[in-house]
């Protein structure tokens, strides 16, 4: 199992257009990828239960991979977080 900390700087958070540019990325691979966000965590496949956990600029979230291809994945997930929020 990868996990990845990761602290949102976009001013907007983790909203709309983006979310679901990550989503796509997410389905490209078959590990199972959960977002935890406080108490929280979701699906990283599911748009609407990750726009559910209103990931704010400054909010720090842990993001679990696990499964076969779980380094490509992890190193996928890592640099669209870097590159998008």
């Amino acid at each position: 199992m990868k996990e990845i900390t990761f602290t949102v700087t976009d001013p907007l958070g983790i909203h709309a257009r983006p979310a679901g540019i990550l989503v796509k990325e997410a389905k490209k691979f078959s590990s199972k990828i959960t977002v935890f966000k406080g108490d929280k965590s979701c699906d990283m496949r599911k748009l609407l239960q990750l726009m559910g956990l209103a990931v704010k600029q400054g909010d720090t979230i842990n993001v679990q991979v696990e499964g076969d291809d779980e380094d490509a994945c992890a190193a996928a997930i890592e640099a669209f977080l870097k590159e998008n929020f």
